[in-house]
């Protein structure tokens, strides 16, 4: 099954990503309780391999919010926030932000519940499209270089698959614009599963 040979599951896999961007931004405009807007998400599938060019450089600082899932598909998503965009959406929710490197804990708590609440737009948007039974993780944040970070889910993943979804997302919100990129990997398996109760022929 080669997912870059059928413009068509190209075409499925933009359709779901639009509609859980949309359920996301509905989700992140509740929990900062302003107004955001967003362009419309650019969606591509990547190699595995080359997961760390999706960034600017492999050295800059991202935060990352893993999730796993599993039921009727498994397989792992993970949303990766540049640092500026992360500093932007803890100062909205706590008022302020640490002017070092790294997070508080309540901050790495914030982080972790805006991962949770956009990861679970998009899956709940799958579960709800594909009639398919989904169950989460509860999210794993990290914050490091884009290469350290980004190189575990292209080890783990380069196993099952070697393409991953790729949903960029760049929310306005006031003048401040927020970049956040969020990979779906499910195995390959669920990625049939999925195309199947999306009522999309399967190529073997």
């Amino acid at each position: 099954m080669d997912l870059t040979a059928n413009s068509y599951y190209l075409d499925v896999l933009k359709e779901v990503g639009n509609i859980g961007a949309g359920n996301a931004l509905t989700a992140l405009s509740q929990i900062i309780n302003k107004k955001v807007d967003m362009e419309v998400p650019v969606i591509e599938v990547i190699e595995t391999e080359k997961i760390v060019n999706t960034v600017e450089t492999a050295e800059m600082l991202i935060v990352g919010v893993y999730v796993k899932f599993w039921g009727d598909i498994s397989g792992n998503i993970m949303l990766v926030l540049d640092k500026p965009s992360a500093d932007h959406l803890i100062k909205i929710l706590l008022g302020g932000v640490s002017e070092n490197d790294f997070y508080s804990e309540m901050e790495m708590s914030a982080i972790q519940e805006i991962g949770n609440i956009l990861s679970s737009s998009y899956i709940n948007s799958i579960s709800q499209l594909s009639n398919l039974n989904i169950q989460m993780s509860v999210p794993s944040v990290s914050i490091d270089m884009a290469a350290s970070i980004l190189s575990v889910p292209a080890i783990e993943y380069s196993e099952v698959s070697d393409r991953i979804i790729l949903i960029e997302n760049k929310i306005l919100e006031g003048d401040n614009e927020i970049v956040g990129n969020l990979y779906f990997m499910p195995d390959l398996d669920s990625f049939k599963r999925l195309f199947s109760n999306l009522g999309v022929p399967i190529d073997e």
